[in-house]
C-alpha cells in the first residue's frame, strides 16, 4: 500500500495545530456571540473549550495506545467498527470539503474590498493557489502553513498583550477598564440561558485542533505528536480565546460590538491605534487562507485513509513522485471551485443547503471519538495492554460529561430558531452517511461470498 511522505517537522505539526484552532470565527464571528450574550461570553469559551479540551485527550490517550492510527476520523473505526470509520470519515470530509468555498469567497471578498475587483475570478484565484501548494509536497502545505500559523499568533499575542496594558491603566487616559465587565447590565445582562446559547455558538469557532492527527501521519513521530497537542490545548484555549475575548469586553463595552464587525479591530481602535482596520484585514485574511490550505489538506488526506480501507474510490490512493494523493487533492479542488461557483450564482439555494447541512458534523464526529475512547479505553483494560504515558482524566465520567456537553449543545441548536435548520439538515447528513455505509458493506459481503 502507497505511503505518505514524513517530511513535516515538529515546528510544523505545532503550528498546524495552533493554526487549526485560529481562524476568521474568533477575529469576526465573535462578534456576534459577544453582541448576544455581553461579558459572560467568556463563561461560554470557557464550557465549549473543555469540551474540545476533553476530547482533544481521549485523541492523545488513543494515538499512544493504537499508534499505528494515522488520521483523526480513522479512531471512530478502532472504537466502533468500519462503520465508525466510514461514516465519521464521510462526514469529517463533508465538513471540510464546504469550509473550502466558503474561506476562499471570504478571502476574495477582502481582495475585493481591497482591489475593486469580481469576487468570482478572485475566489478561483485563490483555489488555483492553493491547489499548487498542495500539490507540491506535504513540506510545502507545511511550510505555508507555518508561516501563516505564525503571523496569527504573533498577532494575537501582540493584541494580548496591548490589551491588557490598556485594561490594567497603563496605557489608558482614565483608570483601570475592568468596570465594563458589570457596568452595562451585568457580568450576564442577557441571563444563565443566553450564557448556553453562547456555549452553542463559539463551540464550531473552537473546533480544528484535530487536524494535528491527520498531519502528524507525515511526521517522524505521530503518536508523539498527537499526544503533545492534546496536553498543550487547553493553554491555547485559555490564551488565545478566553484571554483574548475577555480582553476585549475589558477595553471595550459589550453594548458597542455589533454582529459581524471585527472586535478585534473595535478594540485596537478604542485604544488610538489608527492602523487597526488594514492590520486587522491582512491578520483576517492571513487566517482565512491558512484555514482554506489546512482544509484543502484534510480533504485530500481523509480520502487518501479511506481509500486505503475501501471507504472511497481505489484510484484515489495513487501518490505521485513526492507522495501526495494528487487525485485527492484534485477532487478537493475540482469541488471547491463548484461550491463558488454556486455561491456567487444569483441562486444560492444549492450552497446555503450544503453550508447548513455541515452545521452540526463536527458535534457527531466528536461524539463518535469519545465512545470510541470509551471502547479502546475497556478493551486495552480488559487484556491487560501497557498503560500510555498520557490518559484522559477521570475515566470513565469525563466522557460521560463530553457527551452530555455536547449532547446539549445539539439541544441548544435545536431551541435557537437560527440554527434549527442546520442541525436538521446535518441530522439528514448522517442519516445519508450511515445509509451509504450500509449499501457499501452489503455489496462487500456479496462479493465476499
Amino acid at each position: 500500500m502507497p505511503e505518505l511522505s514524513r517530511s513535516l517537522q515538529p515546528r510544523h505539526i505545532t503550528m498546524i495545530s495552533i493554526g487549526g484552532m485560529i481562524g476568521a470565527g474568533l477575529f469576526v464571528s465573535s462578534s456576534a456571540a459577544i453582541a448576544a450574550t455581553g461579558p459572560a461570553i467568556v463563561i461560554s469559551y470557557l464550557i465549549t473549550g473543555t469540551l474540545v479540551l476533553l476530547v482533544m485527550r481521549m485523541l492523545g490517550e488513543m494515538a499512544l495506545t493504537v499508534p499505528t492510527v494515522r488520521s483523526f476520523t480513522e479512531f471512530a473505526r478502532v472504537g466502533l467498527g468500519n462503520w465508525g470509520g466510514f461514516v465519521a470519515g464521510w462526514l469529517y470530509w463533508y465538513f471540510w470539503m464546504v469550509v473550502v468555498p466558503v474561506e476562499a469567497i471570504a478571502g476574495a471578498n477582502i481582495l475585493h474590498g481591497w482591489s475593486g475587483l469580481p469576487t468570482l475570478p478572485l475566489g478561483l484565484g485563490l483555489m488555483a493557489v492553493m491547489t499548487a501548494v498542495n500539490l507540491m509536497s506535504a513540506r510545502s502545505y507545511g511550510e505555508f502553513e507555518f508561516w501563516f500559523a505564525s503571523i496569527k499568533v504573533a498577532a494575537i499575542i501582540a493584541f494580548i498583550c496591548l490589551a491588557a496594558a490598556y485594561a490594567f491603566g497603563l496605557t489608558s487616559n482614565s483608570t483601570p477598564t475592568f468596570g465594563n465587565l458589570t457596568q452595562f447590565g451585568g457580568f450576564a445582562p442577557k441571563g444563565v440561558v443566553a450564557v448556553l446559547a453562547g456555549a452553542v455558538t463559539v463551540y464550531f469557532s473552537l473546533t480544528g485542533a484535530e487536524i494535528t492527527t491527520i498531519a502528524a501521519a507525515e511526521s517522524k513521530e505521530p503518536a508523539r505528536a498527537v499526544a503533545r497537542m492534546s496536553s498543550t490545548v487547553i493553554v491555547r484555549i485559555l490564551t488565545f480565546y478566553v484571554g483574548s475575548i475577555l480582553l476585549i469586553v475589558s477595553v471595550v463595552p459589550w453594548v458597542r460590538i455589533h454582529a459581524g464587525e471585527s472586535p478585534f479591530t473595535l478594540a485596537l481602535a478604542t485604544m488610538n491605534f489608527r492602523w487597526a482596520s488594514m492590520a486587522m484585514s491582512v491578520i483576517i485574511l492571513t487566517a482565512v487562507l491558512s484555514c482554506l490550505n489546512s482544509a484543502f489538506y484534510v480533504c485530500s488526506r481523509v480520502l487518501f485513509v479511506m481509500a486505503e480501507h475501501g471507504d472511497a474510490p481505489q484510484w484515489l490512493v495513487q501518490l505521485n513522485a513526492r507522495k501526495v494523493p494528487v487525485r485527492s487533492v484534485w477532487m478537493g479542488s475540482v469541488a471547491g471551485v463548484l461550491g463558488i461557483l454556486a455561491a456567487t450564482n444569483h441562486n444560492q439555494t444549492v450552497f446555503a443547503f450544503l453550508v447548513n447541512a455541515s452545521g452540526a458534523l463536527m458535534v457527531f464526529i466528536y461524539m463518535m471519538i469519545a465512545v470510541a475512547h470509551l471502547r479502546v479505553r475497556r478493551v486495552r483494560e480488559a487484556t491487560n495492554g501497557p498503560v500510555p504515558a498520557l490518559t484522559m482524566w477521570w475515566f470513565p465520567w469525563a466522557n460521560y460529561l463530553a457527551l452530555g456537553g455536547m449532547a446539549a449543545v445539539l439541544v441548544g441548536m435545536a431551541l435557537t430558531p437560527e440554527m434549527t435548520r442546520d442541525l436538521y439538515l446535518s441530522v439528514l447528513s448522517l442519516l445519508i452517511a450511515a445509509g451509504a455505509f450500509l449499501v457499501v458493506d452489503r455489496r462487500r459481503r456479496a462479493r465476499g461470498s
